[in-house]
C-alpha cells in the first residue's frame, strides 16, 4: 500500500504527480524547487535564498510524514549552473547534517527557471 503525504506548507505539484509518497518504511519525496507555498510564486533570487527555500519546502514535506532532516538516507539535488556548487553545499549542509547520500548534477533548464532543485527518500522505520 502507498501513502499519498501533501501539505499546503510545501507548494502544491505543478504537474500529475505527488508531493511524496510513503512506501513500506520509506519516503520518497518529489523534487522541491524554491516555490513559496503561501503564494505559489518564485520570490527567492540568488543561490543561497532559493536553496533555503527548497530546504523549507522539503521540510514541510518531511514534518507531514512524521519525520524530519534526521531520517533522509537520500538526496539528488539539481543545479542549474555547476558554480553554483559551493554556495548551494554552504545551505545544503545546514539541513543535512547526517550527511545523506547524495547524487548532484548540473542540468540544462529546470522548472520556472530555477537555479536548484532537490528530492529525497527518507526512512521511517525505527
Amino acid at each position: 500500500m502507498f501513502k499519498i503525504i501533501s501539505t499546503v506548507k510545501a507548494p502544491a505539484a505543478i504537474g500529475p504527480y505527488s508531493q511524496a509518497i510513503v512506501a513500506g518504511d520509506f519516503l520518497f519525496a518529489s523534487g522541491q524547487i524554491p516555490i513559496n507555498p503561501a503564494n505559489g510564486a518564485i520570490e527567492a533570487e540568488g543561490i543561497e535564498a532559493q536553496t533555503e527555500q527548497v530546504m523549507k519546502n522539503i521540510g514541510a514535506i518531511l514534518a507531514e510524514a512524521g519525520t524530519d532532516y534526521t531520517h533522509v538516507v537520500k538526496t539528488t539535488c539539481f543545479l542549474d549552473d555547476m558554480g553554483d556548487f559551493a554556495a548551494f553545499n554552504a545551505v545544503y549542509e545546514k539541513y543535512f547534517t547526517g550527511k545523506p547520500a547524495r547524487s548532484c548534477v548540473a542540468v540544462k533548464k529546470l522548472p520556472k527557471d530555477v537555479l536548484c532543485e532537490v528530492e529525497v527518500v527518507a526512512y521511517l522505520g525505527e
